[in-house]
């Protein structure tokens, strides 16, 4: 018997990853220029056929880092933007004329997938004034479950996202500077986060793209090692997930499980 399509996950660097799956075609928390504020991107800089051709648009919270508006501007006005309910206004500012904003526990179609909010643990203000808004994740099921985390910390409830299988998990493993506050998995609590997860594949996110301005060799090593740190925390922890760390601009392709 032919197997169904395969799910086809590109890394454009920091949360932003473009996903194909059963025709549909996703971009999570765009985040394309090659400097945004007092961030220098130091990878591989998107190209326009990466995000052109999309069919929605998933952001997971309010941070400039994941909400940029001006990389908004990059996408057609009309491509669908979905995000957490309270920041609808600020993206319909922007130019964007497809918005909807959703809370946790609400589910829609994109063709023949249908992807699922599910909670995070991560502060959701957008500073310096505002507006709030809560962070959330987001489940996309087709003929492949993925799970994209955006940025969260640890918590209980990734054991119910995990309960009825996951392919493939998008986690955060770090962040944009030489330290993490609080509300961030580190390459040892995303490792941890599989155990609750139980995917078969993972990928390592928010990590190696973005560093200060002015820090370029302020503790460099975390702006090049949670990637492989993560695997290696993962081998112990939880040695079933088959772990891929990608390069900006790298695709993993994975087929259904039979």
């Amino acid at each position: 018997m032919a197997r169904g399509p395969s799910l086809a996950v590109t890394w454009l660097g920091h949360a932003t990853l473009r996903l194909a799956l059963d025709g549909a075609t996703i971009l999570t928390d765009p985040a394309l220029r090659p400097r945004m504020g007092g961030l220098i991107r130091h990878a591989a800089q998107p190209k326009p056929p990466t995000w052109n051709g999309v069919d929605v648009v998933l952001v997971s919270h309010a941070h400039h880092d994941h909400l940029d508006l001006p990389s908004l501007g990059l996408l057609d006005p009309d491509v669908h933007v979905v995000l957490p309910r309270g920041l609808g206004a600020l993206v319909r500012g922007a130019g964007m004329r497809q918005v909807s904003e959703v809370d946790v526990g609400d589910r829609f179609a994109v063709g023949s997938v249908v992807i699922e909010v599910v909670p995070a643990l991560h502060a959701g203000r957008r500073v310096p004034r505002g507006p709030t808004a809560p962070a959330i994740g987001y489940v996309i099921e087709g003929s492949q479950r993925v799970y994209f985390a955006g940025d969260t910390g640890l918590f209980e409830a990734m054991e119910e996202i995990g309960r009825t299988g996951l392919d493939l998990a998008l986690l955060p493993v770090w962040g944009w500077g030489p330290r993490l506050r609080g509300g961030h998995l580190d390459p040892a609590g995303a490792a941890n986060a599989l155990t609750l997860l139980r995917p078969t594949h993972a990928i390592p996110i928010h990590w190696g793209t973005f560093w200060p301005a002015g820090m370029r060799w302020v503790a460099r090593d975390r702006f090049r090692l949670p990637g492989g740190e993560f695997a290696r925390h993962a081998a112990t922890l939880a040695p079933n997930v088959e772990i891929t760390v990608l390069g900006p601009g790298e695709t993993l392709s994975l087929e259904p499980r039979a």
